[in-house]
C-alpha cells in the first residue's frame, strides 16, 4: 500500500469530501429505517467526527445534508462554524422548485453561513426520473450555479442519464456550473446491472464539469467479499473521471456499516495504489479543496 498510513504527520492532506451528522432523537430520517441500518439509530455528533478524524489522519471534511429541511442546512452551519476548521464546508438542502436566491441568502446570512459551498437533494429517493426532469429544478438548479455553490447529485443508476440531462441544461444556462456524483451513484457491486452503470456512468463523465466522490462504496460489497470487488468499479471511474476529477469520501458514519473510518480511508489508499503519487494526493484531497474551495490546510 503506498502512501502515508492514517496519522503519518509526514503524508500529503486528506479531506474527507462526504460525512454526515444526525440524531434521530430530534429528527425522523426516513432514509435510515431500512432494515439493516439498526446500528446507524444513534446520534452522530461533532465530537464522534473529531475523534473518528483524528484517529484517520483526517484534516478537513465537507459536511453533507440528510435530510430536504433548511433548519438541518442551518444546524450544519452552525456546527461547521464552531468545528475550529475541521468541517470546512457544508453541502446544504434548499428548496430547488423554491425561490433559491431568497434561500441562499437566508442560509449565508446566518452563522457559519460562508461555509455552504454547495447544494444537494435525494433524488434517489424520488420515483423515476420525473424530478430531475422538472423545469423549475432545472432552473432552481441554474439559480444555485450563480451563487457559487456546487451541485451534489445523490442519484440511482437508473437516473444517470435524466441527471446528465439536468446537468445539459443547467451547463448552458450557466457555463461555470459544477457537479459532484456522489457514491458513483451506488453501483451494484458484482451484480447483474453493473454494465449498464457503468455505460451510464460513462455517459455522465463525457461532461467535463462533473466529478466524482469515491465515496460510500465499502458498504455496496456483497456480504463474505472482499475489497477486490471493488476494484472494476474503481478503476471505471479511474478511467472515465480520471483522477483530477475524482474526490475521497466516507460517506461516515453510513461507512461504519461496513468500516470505520481510519479503516475506509486505509482501503481506499490501497484501492489507489496503482496512481502516482501526486495523482493520489489529488483524489485524497486536493480536489475537494479545489472543488468545495476549502480553507486548506497546511500539509502534515
Amino acid at each position: 500500500m503506498s502512501g502515508a498510513p492514517p496519522g503519518d504527520p509526514s503524508g500529503p492532506v486528506v479531506v474527507d469530501a462526504h460525512q454526515h451528522l444526525w440524531d434521530p432523537a430530534r429528527r425522523r430520517y426516513p432514509w435510515m429505517e431500512v432494515p439493516g441500518r439498526e446500528p446507524l439509530r444513534r446520534p452522530y455528533a461533532l465530537d464522534d467526527l473529531r475523534a473518528a478524524t483524528s484517529a484517520a489522519g483526517v484534516q478537513r471534511t465537507v459536511l453533507v445534508q440528510t435530510v430536504s429541511a433548511a433548519e438541518e442546512t442551518r444546524e450544519f452551519l452552525r456546527t461547521a462554524g464552531g468545528s475550529g476548521g475541521l468541517v470546512a464546508a457544508v453541502v446544504g438542502w434548499v428548496d430547488l422548485a423554491g425561490d433559491v436566491p431568497a434561500q441562499v441568502a437566508d442560509l449565508r446570512g446566518g452563522p457559519g453561513g460562508a461555509l455552504l459551498a454547495g447544494v444537494r437533494h435525494q433524488a434517489e429517493d424520488e420515483p423515476g426520473t420525473a424530478w430531475l426532469e422538472r423545469g423549475e429544478v432545472a432552473r432552481g438548479a441554474v439559480a444555485a450555479a450563480r451563487a457559487g455553490l456546487v451541485h451534489d447529485l445523490l442519484v440511482r443508476a437508473d437516473q444517470l442519464d435524466a441527471a446528465s440531462a439536468l446537468v445539459d441544461a443547467v451547463h448552458e444556462a450557466e457555463p461555470g456550473a459544477v457537479f459532484v456524483l456522489d457514491h458513483g451513484a451506488k453501483p451494484p457491486v458484482g451484480g447483474d446491472g453493473w454494465a449498464a452503470w457503468a455505460a451510464a456512468v460513462a455517459r455522465l463523465a463525457q461532461r467535463p464539469h462533473v466529478r466524482c466522490k469515491l465515496s460510500g462504496l465499502f458498504t455496496l460489497v456483497p456480504a463474505g467479499a472482499p475489497d477486490e470487488a471493488l476494484r472494476p468499479t474503481v478503476e471505471h471511474l479511474l478511467g472515465v473521471f480520471g483522477p483530477g476529477r475524482l474526490l475521497f469520501g466516507t460517506d461516515w458514519p453510513v461507512s461504519t456499516l461496513a468500516a470505520g473510518h481510519a479503516d475506509v480511508l486505509a482501503r481506499t489508499r490501497a484501492l489507489l495504489a496503482g496512481l502516482a503519487p501526486g495523482e493520489r494526493a489529488a483524489v485524497l484531497g486536493g480536489n475537494a479543496v479545489t472543488v468545495y474551495g476549502l480553507d486548506a490546510p497546511v500539509p502534515r
